[in-house]
C-alpha cells in the first residue's frame, strides 16, 4: 500500500505542475487516430502529430481544433524515415509517451503490395522502439487488430486465445509487430508498452468535424456505405454471402470509433501512473457483441431512412469468417467499457458524410 500511495503521489505531482504532459501521437491525423487526440487534448494532454498524410488530409486538424479549441502540433513525416524522426523528438523534448497507429491498414491492398506493408508497418515501428531509449520515453501503446486472432477455434475471443497463422500480409505485420515489442521490451525493462487489439471502429465523432475519410476508394464498410448513400459510389459490394453465418455475411464486432479513442488515454494514463501489472500488456477492444455485414446495412438503412444500393459478389481475400470480442478483460482491468449503440454509431457516420457533402457544395 505504501508503494500505492507514493506512485500516487508522483503523479499528483507531476499532473499539477504548470506543464501538460506531452504525448507523440503517430498517424494522428488518421481516423482512430484524430479521435484519439481530440480526447488527448480534453483530457489536458499536450499533443505532438507526426503522419504523412498517405491515408489523410490536413484538413482533419482544422477539425480537431473545432472540438477541442487547440491546434495540436503537426509535422508531416514518414515514421519510416528514421533520421526525420530522431530530429522531431529532439526539437520537441520532453515527450513521455507514443501512441503508435501509423500504419497501412487495408487487408486486400495488403495481398496485393505486401511490400509496401511489411515496409510501412514493421520499420515504422522499429523506428519509434529505438528513439523511445535514444529520448527518455517512458511506454508506447500499439494500435493492433483482432486480425491476430485470425479465425478464432472459439467465439468470443478472449486475449488468451491463440494467435493464429495470419490470413493477410496486414494481419502478418500486426502480429510480427507485437512480437517486436515484446522482445524489445524483455530486453529493456525501462520500458513499457499496453498493446490494443481493435475489433472494427466505426462511426464519427458526434460533433461530425472528424470521421473517416480514407484516401481514394474506401477500404472499410462504412465509408462505402455512406459513399454510396450518399450516391458518390453507385453500389456498395459485399463479399460473399455463404459463409457459415446466419445470412451468410461475415461478422465483426463494430465498436464506435470515439468509445475506443477514450482506451487510449485510459491506456496512457495506465503507463505513466506506473499501474501496467506486467512491462507488456494486451487488452481486446471491442463491444462483445457480433454483426453481420448485411445486419450492418439494413441497421444503416432504417436508422438513418436512406437506402444503399447494394451487390453481392464472391469472396475477397484475407476475409474472416467471424470474429466478435469478449471485452471482459478490458471492461474489469482497465475500466473500460463501449457505451454508444451500433445504431447511434450509423448515425453519426451519415451525419459525418452529410456535412463532407455540405463542404463539397461551398
Amino acid at each position: 500500500m505504501e508503494i500505492k500511495k507514493k506512485i500516487k503521489q508522483a503523479w499528483n505531482n507531476f499532473t499539477s505542475s504548470n506543464e501538460p504532459i506531452k504525448i507523440l501521437v503517430t498517424g494522428g491525423t488518421g481516423y482512430i487516430g484524430s479521435h484519439t487526440v481530440v480526447e488527448l487534448q480534453q483530457a489536458g494532454f499536450e499533443v505532438f502529430i507526426v503522419d504523412n498524410l498517405s491515408n489523410s488530409n490536413i484538413e482533419v486538424l482544422n477539425g480537431i481544433e473545432k472540438i477541442t479549441g487547440k491546434m495540436p502540433v503537426f509535422e508531416n513525416i514518414d515514421c519510416t524515415d528514421y533520421v526525420a524522426m530522431d530530429r522531431f523528438l529532439s526539437k520537441h523534448e520532453g515527450i513521455q509517451a507514443i501512441i503508435h497507429f501509423a500504419a497501412s491498414k487495408a487487408v486486400g491492398e495488403s495481398v496485393e503490395k505486401p511490400l509496401l506493408y511489411y515496409r510501412n508497418n514493421v520499420v515504422s515501428l522499429i523506428n519509434q522502439l529505438e528513439l523511445m531509449s535514444t529520448h527518455h520515453i517512458k511506454g508506447i501503446v500499439f494500435s493492433s487488430s483482432c486480425t491476430v486472432y485470425g479465425q478464432p477455434d472459439q467465439l468470443p475471443v478472449t486475449e488468451s486465445a491463440p494467435r493464429k497463422t495470419a490470413l493477410s500480409p496486414y494481419g502478418n505485420t500486426k502480429q510480427i509487430c507485437e512480437d517486436i515489442i515484446m522482445d524489445t521490451i524483455y530486453s529493456n525493462s525501462q520500458l513499457k508498452s499496453i498493446i490494443l487489439r481493435y475489433f472494427n471502429p466505426i462511426g464519427a465523432h458526434p460533433s461530425a468535424h472528424i470521421g473517416e475519410l480514407p484516401n481514394g476508394v474506401p477500404n472499410n464498410l462504412i465509408p462505402f456505405v455512406t459513399q454510396t448513400a450518399a450516391g458518390i459510389r453507385e453500389q456498395l459490394k459485399v463479399f460473399g454471402s455463404d459463409y457459415n453465418t446466419p445470412d451468410g455475411t461475415c461478422i465483426r464486432d463494430y465498436i464506435n470509433v470515439v468509445d475506443l479513442a477514450k482506451a487510449h488515454v485510459i491506456a496512457v494514463e495506465r503507463m505513466l501512473q506506473e499501474k501496467t501489472k506486467k512491462n507488456v500488456e494486451i487488452f481486446n477492444l471491442g463491444t462483445g457483441r457480433g454483426l453481420s455485414v448485411m445486419e450492418i446495412i439494413k441497421t444503416f438503412e432504417k436508422v438513418n431512412k436512406v437506402a444503399v444500393p447494394h451487390q453481392i459478389v464472391d469472396r475477397r481475400e484475407g476475409d474472416i469468417e467471424q470474429v466478435w470480442a469478449d471485452p471482459t478483460f478490458a471492461n474489469e482491468e482497465l475500466g473500460w467499457k463501449a457505451k454508444e449503440s451500433v445504431e447511434d454509431t450509423l448515425k453519426s457516420a451519415w451525419k459525418w458524410q452529410k456535412n463532407l457533402m455540405k463542404k463539397a457544395e461551398k
